[in-house]
């Protein structure tokens, strides 16, 4: 076997990327499309000028979350790039709520990258669905979960190295691949959608309604929350402000 045949390194993971690759999404944007119900084409000029919200108009941005009046929300765009495992991906297109386009293993040889839990994840889980946490776990369980995801991740690589040297289709040789191989996408939403996400995918004290999401989800909902903050700072806050639920 020469050197270009030698099989692709495999890699290991403990962390998702997400990159913001374009948005359409500012506090104005919410602005101008809350006053047309009552200024109606006053407020042509102030839209498409692109005029920047003021301190002054957090008021009523924090009054239409407050009031759940929450079309006003979706008058913006936001694209992300999104590396992470395939569990993760499912987990996500749970929501009907954004658009997804992701990387295909029918097409093309998916790359030996393979996500392991950090040390500092916990791996305990103490009650039961719905009423539950989960703690740290102890040396000998991380030790266990890192070699056993290493070793099955690698066995597991090699077999599909080996179907599609011997002339198997991609798509059928894909099958044996465990679901912490990395696979990568793009999500598109509006902040109203994404509010409803960060509400069910993030864990955060004061919220008014707990939720319990997987951590590995929960990752990505950090990383695209920070981005978003910067987008609509206001928003950002006045979605805090009334415990975190999608207007």
């Amino acid at each position: 076997m020469t050197d270009a045949d030698a099989a692709p390194e495999i890699e290991f993971r403990s962390d998702v990327t997400v990159e913001l690759v374009r948005s359409s999404a500012s506090d104005s944007d919410v602005l101008f499309a809350a006053r047309v119900s009552t200024q109606g084409e006053q407020t042509l000029e102030s839209a498409q000028a692109g005029q920047e919200a003021t301190a002054r108009d957090r008021g009523l941005i924090n009054y239409l979350m407050r009031d759940r009046h929450g079309s006003p929300f979706e008058h913006n765009s936001m694209t992300f790039y999104v590396q992470a495992p395939i569990f993760v991906f499912r987990e996500f297109m749970r929501h009907r709520v954004a658009s997804y386009n992701e990387e295909s293993g029918r097409y093309r040889e998916l790359r030996p990258v393979f996500y392991v839990p950090a040390p500092e994840r916990n791996l305990v889980q103490v009650g039961k669905p719905g009423a539950y946490e989960f703690l740290p776990g102890s040396p000998e369980q991380h030790a266990v979960v890192d070699t056993a995801t290493r070793d099955a991740a690698e066995f597991a690589f090699s077999a599909y190295q080996r179907m599609l040297a011997s002339g198997v289709a991609r798509e059928v040789a894909r099958i044996v691949l465990p679901l912490n191989i990395y696979s990568s996408m793009y999500v598109t939403m509006n902040a109203r959608s994404l509010m409803n996400f960060l509400s069910l995918r993030t864990k955060v004290e004061g919220t008014h309604f707990p939720s319990f999401p997987q951590r590995e989800i929960e990752m990505c909902a950090e990383k695209m929350e920070a981005l978003w903050t910067e987008l609509m700072p206001l928003t950002h806050a006045a979605f805090n402000a009334n415990g975190r639920v999608a207007p």
